[in-house]
């Protein structure tokens, strides 16, 4: 699936740099402690070898053992004011995708989104900055496939010069974008200020 046909993708990206999973906390809580960050603003592995795409299938679990994560997968789109939705702060756990873009496995980009936190507690994606590359991340699909991808680059991105391109552009195999926060927290906006995106590459099948 080619993202310049999913419209709601490029709509929602300015905002969804300001509010995606994880970056911000209700007015009644205290502000939370600042985020994880990476050893450097981009760690790569090595190449990889992508294998052909999968037919479209909605992803059903979410696997990543270097991590101890996992979590079921929710669909979730987009807000009333385009913001991409998140599952609530209340349950830091669940993680979603983003149903406008490509399902896990299929071609493109795919997008997982986890909370770092939330409540006091650690959310589903709390040591996502703690992937490297080379680790292995499962996504297990309807159609009774788990598509295995490659971690092969970790990136911190300040939101305020959000790639768009980068993380939402056309790719010529299946990928993956795991997106979380991190980074300083901004008590004045209770968000955090930066994206940690993991990006991986579809090289196996289940």
């Amino acid at each position: 699936m080619s993202l310049r046909r999913v419209v709601p993708v490029v709509a929602a990206v300015a905002a969804f740099a300001a509010l995606v999973a994880g970056c911000s906390s209700g007015p009644a809580e205290p502000g939370p402690n600042n985020g994880p960050v990476l050893q450097a603003p981009v760690v790569a592995g090595g190449p990889v070898t992508a294998i052909p795409p999968l037919a479209t299938a909605n992803p059903t679990e979410l696997r990543i053992d270097s991590i101890n994560a996992t979590s079921s997968l929710i669909p979730l789109g987009l807000n009333k004011d385009r913001t991409i939705s998140v599952p609530p702060v209340s349950q830091p756990l669940q993680a979603s995708w983003y149903k406008f873009g490509p399902t896990p496995g299929a071609l493109g980009p795919a997008i997982i989104l986890g909370h770092i936190n939330g409540g006091g507690k650690d959310g589903i994606f709390a040591h996502l900055s703690e992937l490297k590359p080379g680790d292995q991340v499962k996504v297990s699909r309807a159609d009774g496939k788990t598509a295995l991808f490659t971690v092969t680059k970790l990136q911190q991105i300040p939101k305020n010069t959000f790639p768009t391109q980068d993380i939402y552009g056309d790719t010529p195999d299946a990928q993956l974008r795991l997106i979380t926060c991190g980074g300083a927290f901004d008590k004045s906006k209770r968000s955090y200020v930066d994206n940690i995106v993991a990006f991986a590459t579809l090289t196996g099948v289940a």
